[in-house]
């Protein structure tokens, strides 16, 4: 195998974790909206906790990206 496909290969499977990123994102939201939606008066106290899951979660999704883009244009 040459090193450019070798490089492209690797670019592509560290990217696949943005997939996961976004499913995970869907999740956060998707159980926040249905635990608000069930009780309503402890949805204000829970969007600290929502708004932290967001962040690591897309904090996963960009360090993922970045690992791509360094794959890609570094080696």
């Amino acid at each position: 195998m040459e090193a450019e496909a070798a490089k492209l290969i690797g670019a592509g499977l560290a990217a696949i974790a943005l997939g996961g990123a976004g499913i995970g994102i869907g999740h956060i939201f998707g159980n926040y909206l249905s635990g608000a939606l069930r009780n309503p008066a402890a949805a204000q106290s829970q969007f600290p906790n929502l708004l932290l899951g967001f962040a690591l979660a897309e904090a996963t999704g960009l360090f993922a990206l970045v690992v791509a883009l360094i794959i890609l244009f570094v080696f």
